[in-house]
């Protein structure tokens, strides 16, 4: 696979379908793999007459390992994505992230609005300490160090996983599956922890979603107990003429069920941008 460099930074990532069509870049959340998007997802959107691109946050799968000593930010994050861009040759993109993804996707968007043709914001909120909160069970689990094992962050992601899950929508045999493929292909202990400092060092970003001037759809599930849909709702509400899309039943989930109506409504809203 392809691989983008920022700096000393290399990114990890995959095209699925033509970049002359209109192209989605995803970016996954906090210590996840392209993986979560799986292809079959990825090739829903082709057939819709997207390209996608799928990367890998650095700390995470095959893109850069970094130190503490390098304190990065979510504007790191969001440049790391501009330069897969520039490395496939894409003028602009809809930029989509989940969670962390989310966060980034809202960076890029803010930084870089020349390059973005859309932002679709999943399961995210806007930095701000007063929307998007956890409950103490998920920020206790958020928080826990990585695993010294494989075997052991396997147990860990399913327990987590547990906890801000919809349970009618959690499976643990796929689970413990997409657990074992992520750690199989890459294992980076204390690449999550990394990236939730990123996070932290980064502020809020209410006035930057203020002014933007990007099409903009922003998804969230009223069950979700690890980001709270107040701060879906409030990105929602800073961003003009944003989309707001509640989907039953999903709670801090990417999972097939949800698949369907993030799809639908991703098409209409570029669809609905003028050429």
């Amino acid at each position: 696979m392809p691989r983008a460099h920022n700096g000393h930074v290399e990114i990890e990532y995959e095209v699925f379908g033509d970049t002359a069509d209109p192209t989605i870049i995803v970016t996954p959340g906090l210590g996840n793999q392209m993986l979560l998007y799986p292809e079959e997802l990825c090739e829903a959107f082709v057939d819709r007459g997207f390209s996608v691109i799928r990367i890998d946050n650095r700390d995470a799968g095959l893109s850069s390992v970094t130190t503490d000593d390098d304190a990065y930010t979510l504007h790191d994050m969001g440049d790391d994505l501009v330069a897969v861009l520039d490395d496939a040759e894409v003028d602009k993109a809809v930029v989509m992230g989940m969670s962390l993804g989310g966060m980034i996707a809202q960076t890029v968007a803010i930084d870089h609005p020349d390059r973005t043709l859309a932002m679709v914001s999943v399961s995210s909120t806007t930095g701000e300490p007063d929307v998007g909160g956890a409950t103490p069970e998920a920020l206790e689990a958020l928080q826990r160090p990585s695993a010294s094992t494989i075997d052991q962050q396997v147990e860990s992601d399913i327990e987590m996983r547990r906890i801000w899950s919809n349970p009618e929508w959690f499976d643990e045999e796929q689970m413990r599956a997409h657990s074992n493929s992520l750690y199989e292909r890459s294992f980076t202990p204390g690449g999550s922890e990394r990236q939730l400092a990123a996070v932290m060092r980064s502020g809020d970003r209410a006035e930057g979603l203020a002014g933007l001037n990007v099409p903009t759809l922003v998804v969230h599930g009223v069950n979700d107990t690890l980001i709270d849909i107040s701060g879906g709702r409030r990105t929602a509400e800073l961003v003009p003429d944003a989309q707001f899309l509640e989907i039953d039943g999903m709670s801090h989930d990417f999972v097939s069920q949800m698949w369907p109506p993030l799809i639908s409504a991703v098409t209409s809203l570029v669809a609905s941008i003028p050429a």
